[in-house]
């Protein structure tokens, strides 16, 4: 632990039960403080070592110097490693279908929709991340081109294409709901001329670096789609798109157990290009065969997993043990707003756990303190931004939780991380501080921004189904 000085101080939260996941660090009560760029700048047991000035209590929540949390769990903002933040209105759809009956629904509305359409729903996704205490987001920015895949024949089909600014205004929206996000673009090679698809990642990657907030702006990386392409010529444009921009590239695959045969066998196009290596992800990866898994370990990939999201699609469990124990590293993602329903981290530690113990038939595959690092940290490790983010240090993004066990109350603490992931959830929720500034406060009535979002997301919703011919459309409320 280490004491910060106070003259730059913005914020000192005092009286935390304070879950740093920092390695080799065990849980205590103490304090942490907040500079003025956003940082911790210290952090420790007790009370700080210099007491903290006071302000009229009456003062808003953005200017209160001290903020007493009174005991209550103070803990990392969970970082969703696999998201698609424009999904926010489509929860609903394909409700008994598996990924690529649902997926044709959601597509079938977004075919009727425009470019400030996709703000909307980006922003509402994003605003509904912040809320339920999901502070950085790996987001999977909807494609420019509206394609139709067909399992059985392994590719897609060219539907309806936007101009780039559909891709940009997706990166506005993040930024403007004040979440960190790391912006995934899917090439589109096979839609587009090369030196095009090479120009749009660009011109989408310079849009992030000049309208971004540096404190938010993690980056841009690639949306890896080998899954869905014809030919192994994606593999070779994505590998070429990495080596210039440095980026990671974050791929759908094996996810579901549709077509997998024809799924596992393009895993050889993304080895043939160079691709596999520390910044290379596998998004989902339920259904690998035992040469994949030690082909990805050798090459240091790492893998993002969506326990809710597989579960209600029908797409198989990763067997998460397994792939630790051949050395793969792993983050976890709340993955499509509509198909985990309700963005909510703590479900999503659940289901993981409850499932991977049913499906060992061991209480000990996996446990809570494992699944909250995987949430935070680890997420931060495989998305390449464990120096800024997923543990409360000194000199880290100051994003953090105040949750309280006791409202409602779950009892006594007999462990702290048993309490905190399998017995509190959204309702013991009560702040969400992004770089030491509030972004939702169980307290205060929603924000302008939120009500806005709201109402426009209802309505453009309704408008893009119409548009798209889909009836009956949603209930509007």
């Amino acid at each position: 632990m280490t004491a910060g000085g106070t003259d730059a101080t913005a914020l000192t939260v005092v009286n935390a039960l304070l879950l740093t996941m920092a390695d080799g660090a065990e849980p205590f009560r103490g304090w942490l403080t907040v500079g003025d760029d956003g940082t911790i700048t210290g952090i420790g047991p007790g009370d700080p070592p210099t007491p903290p000035s006071t302000v009229d209590p009456s003062a808003s929540a953005t200017s209160r110097a001290v903020l007493d949390v009174g005991g209550a769990i103070v803990a990392p903002g969970f970082i969703s490693a696999h998201s698609h933040l424009f999904m926010s209105g489509l929860r609903g759809l394909g409700v008994g279908e598996t990924l690529y009956g649902w997926l044709a629904e959601n597509m079938a509305v977004l075919t009727g929709a425009g470019v400030e359409d996709l703000y909307w729903f980006t922003l509402h996704g994003s605003l509904d991340f912040a809320r339920n205490g999901i502070t950085s987001a790996f987001n999977f920015a909807q494609s420019r081109v509206i394609w139709n895949y067909d399992p059985q024949v392994g590719s897609a089909s060219l539907g309806k294409v936007h101009p780039v600014d559909f891709l940009t205004r997706q990166v506005d929206a993040g930024a403007d709901a004040g979440i960190r996000v790391m912006s995934a673009i899917r090439l589109d090679d096979e839609a587009f001329p090369e030196q095009q698809v090479l120009d749009t990642f660009a011109a989408v990657a310079d849009h992030i670096e000049a309208n971004v907030p540096a404190p938010l702006n993690l980056g841009a990386a690639i949306f890896g789609a080998v899954q869905w392409a014809a030919t192994s010529r994606t593999a070779a444009v994505e590998a070429e798109l990495m080596r210039r921009h440095g980026v990671i590239n974050q791929a759908h695959f094996v996810e579901t157990a549709e077509a997998l045969e024809q799924q596992q066998a393009k895993f050889a196009w993304y080895d043939e290009a160079g691709i596999l290596g520390p910044r290379f992800l596998f998004g989902h990866f339920v259904h690998p065969t035992d040469e994949m898994i030690t082909r990805a370990a050798a090459a240091g990939a790492g893998m993002v997993w969506q326990p809710t999201s597989n579960g209600r699609l029908g797409s198989g469990i990763a067997d998460i043990p397994r792939l630790r124990a051949a050395g793969i590293r792993i983050g976890v993602g709340l993955d499509d707003q509509s198909c985990t329903d309700i963005s909510d981290p703590f479900q999503n530690m659940r289901i993981g756990i409850y499932t991977l113990r049913a499906l060992h038939s061991d209480a000990k595959v996996l446990m809570p303190a494992e699944m909250l690092r995987m949430h935070t940290l680890g997420s931060a490790e495989v998305l390449g931004v464990a120096d800024r983010l997923g543990s409360l240090e000194v000199g880290k993004h100051a994003d953090f939780l105040v949750v309280d066990p006791r409202e409602p109350d779950t009892g006594p603490i007999w462990d702290v991380y048993a309490t905190y992931v399998f017995a509190c959830g959204l309702r013991n929720l009560k702040q969400v501080y992004v770089g030491g500034k509030p972004v939702y406060d169980a307290a205060q009535p929603p924000s302008e921004l939120t009500l806005a979002a709201t109402t426009e997301l209802h309505a453009r919703v309704a408008h893009a189904a119409r548009a798209a011919g889909v009836t009956p459309g949603p209930l509007t409320f």
